[in-house]
């Protein structure tokens, strides 16, 4: 079961041809793709995808470079968008210190806020996280402390740091709070050195394989709009870091991925 678990169909990127997109993902083998949100409005679409497709399953959240978009019904807005069958996670959240979009202290804030969001309805959250891993892990780190006293299952599977981009260390600390790990593109990508050993170090249970779509796109179409049957060349590259097989790759990935969603 091939599953791309992070990908913006709701883009206007997509608007032109978003049902052939899903086709050639399904003719690619995905049987699973999860869309995050990036504001309310975003998340409801999201959820509208995942009523159309069968494969399509919704995340609802802020991200932080939309937190100017943040005001005093999007908490409530978000907890209504949750109740949804097909909405399976809080996300994309997290900070962002590369931007500068959204100023930190309402980044903070605005994160906190989903997280606790995300323990009182039980679901696991998506995280974005860029330049900012050291108030990332603090504040992941007294979220998880609280779940293991309050939502023991979802302190086992509390979420994912999408895309991660951070180094052997940051990624230890990460796994020691029972968050996996994704892997996007730039895996592919021949510079990419440290994240390729990052991938052959870390235990196969731990990895969840993203496209990110429309962004990442893995060689060889480095430059062109990326979509989520291009995940199978995440898959290879992975398989060819770990000298494993392709389905191996995938079985294990899926399995994580529906340990970590339900779905």
């Amino acid at each position: 079961m091939l599953t791309d678990t992070h990908c913006h169909l709701d883009f206007d990127w997509f608007d032109e041809d978003r049902e052939q997109v899903i086709e050639r993902a399904r003719e690619a083998g995905l049987q699973r793709l999860l869309n995050p949100g990036i504001s309310v409005q975003s998340s409801q679409k999201g959820i509208r995808l995942a009523e159309a497709f069968r494969e399509v399953f919704a995340a609802a959240g802020v991200h932080p470079n939309d937190g100017s978009s943040w005001d005093n019904n999007s908490l409530s807005s978000l907890r209504e968008l949750a109740t949804h069958p097909k909405v399976i996670a809080i996300g994309e959240i997290g900070l962002d210190y590369y931007r500068k979009r959204t100023p930190r202290e309402l980044q903070k804030y605005i994160f906190l806020e989903q997280l606790e969001l995300a323990a009182e309805l039980n679901l696991p959250v998506v995280i974005h996280c860029r330049e900012a891993m050291r108030d990332m892990l603090e504040i992941l780190s007294k979220w998880h402390v609280d779940l293991e006293k309050n939502q023991p299952e979802l302190f086992e599977f509390p979420g994912v740091l999408h895309s991660f981009s951070g180094n052997a260390s940051e990624a230890d600390s990460v796994r020691s709070l029972n968050f996996l790990v994704g892997i996007t593109g730039p895996v592919t990508f021949q510079k990419a050195v440290e994240l390729q050993d990052l991938v052959i170090r870390l235990p196969l249970n731990s990895l969840l394989v993203e496209t990110d779509a429309p962004f990442l796109t893995p060689h060889p179409y480095r430059g062109k709009r990326n979509e989520p049957a291009r995940v199978k060349l995440v898959v290879e590259k992975v398989a060819e870091l770990r000298q494993a097989t392709y389905n191996t790759i995938t079985e294990t990935t899926a399995e994580n991925a529906a340990n970590l969603f339900g779905w």
